[in-house]
């Protein structure tokens, strides 16, 4: 269970994050939440695609990060290898808080990147933000204010109807075969009948350029791919 606890400098004043991305520090998960407002930054090495809450109501987005429970096959060498990690995972070991009205930074104590010994120190020696913290900060706001206006992108494709289930098989190298399954695309064929007024609404909501993102980063499931091949001949 997380420990969490509102940041302050006070209490905290000794902590370090670890920041990278070693095994073991909760990186190793298979996917990523995400939120249309990233999907420029991370089309270019994830699949992103959409999952249903366990009670069937409601969609969210995700990077695709490998094929089996908690493999990340973007961990290649204790280090993280793409040019964008997504900002959910980035944000570790850090969650948004309230305090009312106030957005406020919380903590969970108990995530394996805390550390007194090691990692990027949170605040100066004198109590004010460290650079990182500044940095952590900027993170969190982005993802606010993103997980915020992906609620309008998720009504629009589900209003539209377009999203749809698919499956994807694929057969490894070394014969074994694998289905991924229970996830859902852009309805492409749906997207092309649109009316102009439809289209039109996607356009000026700026849901159009994300659909289109989402639906060019299919081209990573080749690459994913790849990465499962040259991960499970090494281990061979």
């Amino acid at each position: 269970m997380p420990n969490i606890a509102l940041l302050n400098n006070i209490e905290h004043k000794d902590l370090r994050v670890i920041t990278g991305h070693r095994p073991g520090l909760g990186s190793d998960v298979a996917w990523a939440p995400t939120f249309g407002a990233e999907f420029r930054a991370l089309q270019g090495h994830y699949p992103i695609i959409f999952r249903q809450s366990d009670d069937g109501q409601r969609f969210e987005a995700i990077a695709l990060l490998g094929f089996m429970e908690d493999e990340n096959l973007f961990l290649v060498d204790g280090r993280w290898d793409a040019h964008t990690v997504p900002m959910l995972l980035e944000r570790q070991p850090f969650l948004i808080g309230r305090n009312g009205d106030e957005l406020m930074i919380q903590i969970d104590l108990d995530n394996p990147r805390v550390s007194k010994t090691e990692g990027q120190p949170i605040f100066k020696e004198h109590g004010g933000s460290s650079d990182y913290l500044q940095h952590v900060n900027d993170v969190l706001s982005t993802i606010h204010h993103g997980v915020q206006a992906n609620v309008g992108f998720i009504e629009a494709l589900m209003r539209h109807q377009l999203l749809e289930g698919f499956t994807f098989d694929l057969t490894l190298d070394d014969g074994s075969q694998h289905r991924l399954a229970g996830f859902f695309t852009i309805a492409e064929e749906r997207l092309a009948g649109l009316d102009a007024a439809a289209v039109d609404e996607l356009h000026k909501a700026g849901y159009l350029q994300q659909i289109y993102f989402a639906m060019a980063s299919l081209s990573n499931f080749r690459n994913l791919v790849d990465r499962k091949n040259k991960r499970d001949a090494a281990r061979r």
